[in-house]
């Protein structure tokens, strides 16, 4: 049975856009289809918007009063535990370690972050998943983006050539048809949300598949790759 996501912790772009009555932006499910994408860099075409619901605002509203932000200081501090772990039980790059977790739980942080790994890393190894995480969570430490990680997974949702991540505004519906995978990816974004090291990406904050070669990757340094996804920082 399938599971629909609502994007329930988006903060900034879309909260800040539904707030002031602006276009929010495209529910989406790219699945593996994002393999051809250009996420994790500087912008794509933002497709049709669609209407998110009430509760979803009223979550925004919550979080927002809640005053809570994730910067790299702060990580380990705020974020929820693993139900009998600690920190996660620490950075694993065993795909068997990490299934003998416990089931992964969090706020509306983690939720943001398991989504962005199931549409956007679903289909990668487990070193692959924890790149992108990592991407998403150096982001959220630097000054040049939206300092949540709701936040950041959304920055330009709703705008056109401003998406982020291709699932977010590809225009199509953000149904969860594997559930096993998602219970995977919430793991990793459990762990990383408690401080696991980010050393496999290079500290870097864009990335694009295999698939594209996007223009604006010539002006990054190149830091990694896993998998089919190639990862960039500022030179």
């Amino acid at each position: 049975m399938g599971i629909t996501t609502t994007k329930r912790g988006a903060l900034t772009a879309v909260a800040l856009a539904a707030a002031l009555g602006a276009p929010t932006g495209g529910l989406a499910d790219s699945g593996l289809r994002a393999i051809g994408s250009t996420s994790g860099g500087p912008a794509i075409e933002a497709a049709k918007p669609s209407v998110i619901s009430p509760k979803f605002l009223q979550l925004v509203k919550a979080d927002k009063a809640s005053g809570a932000t994730l910067k790299t200081d702060r990580l380990s501090k705020i974020s929820r535990r693993v139900s009998g772990g600690s920190a996660g039980n620490g950075l694993t790059y065993d795909v068997a370690t990490l299934a003998a977790r416990p089931e992964a739980t969090g706020g509306v942080a983690w939720e943001c972050l398991t989504e962005a790994l199931y549409f956007e890393a679903r289909g990668e190894t487990l070193k692959g998943q924890i790149a992108v995480a990592e991407v998403i969570l150096n982001r959220v430490a630097s000054p040049r983006f939206p300092d949540t990680v709701c936040g950041v997974i959304n920055q330009g949702t709703g705008r056109k050539f401003a998406c982020q991540f291709t699932y977010t505004c590809d225009g199509h519906p953000e149904h969860v048809t594997e559930p096993r995978a998602f219970q995977r990816v919430g793991k990793v974004a459990r762990m990383m949300l408690d401080g696991a090291p980010r050393k496999l990406s290079g500290g870097a904050t864009y990335y694009h598949t295999t698939a594209v070669n996007p223009r604006w990757a010539r002006q990054f340094e190149r830091t990694a790759r896993m998998g089919v996804h190639l990862f960039y920082k500022p030179s």
